[in-house]
């Protein structure tokens, strides 16, 4: 049972994380790095593969696969992270906030990583 909750929670954070991409997707275009290009895609891509990979996670024959692509996605962000923290756009987030999400991207690696 306890997996059980971890895995629906685990889901139905990307799923949500997903939708978000395409609700609110100024806000996830404003922590692409400046040297990537055309944000506004990659926020929607990143937003479906979210979404893709959080209901993968529910079914027996895909739970290995989202697990694993949940793992390489969030090595992807990685970069975001690393420039939200180099740049003085975002001086209004404290500062051991932004450093407390480069080690979380790494426990959320491992939690995909049960699944795996």
């Amino acid at each position: 049972m306890e997996g059980e909750i971890s895995l629906h929670a685990m889901a139905g954070l990307y799923v949500v994380a997903g939708i978000f991409h395409f609700v609110k997707p100024n806000m996830y275009e404003a922590v692409i790095p400046p040297y990537l290009p055309n944000p506004r895609a990659l926020v929607l891509i990143s937003g479906f593969f979210e979404i893709a990979f959080g209901v993968g996670l529910l079914f027996e024959e895909t739970r290995e696969l989202s697990a694993w692509g949940i793992m390489l996605m969030l090595l992807v962000f990685l970069p975001a992270h690393i420039y939200m923290l180099q740049s003085e756009k975002f001086g209004s987030i404290p500062a051991w906030a932004l450093w407390l999400r480069i080690p979380l991207q790494f426990v959320l690696i491992y939690w995909a990583y049960q699944f795996a």
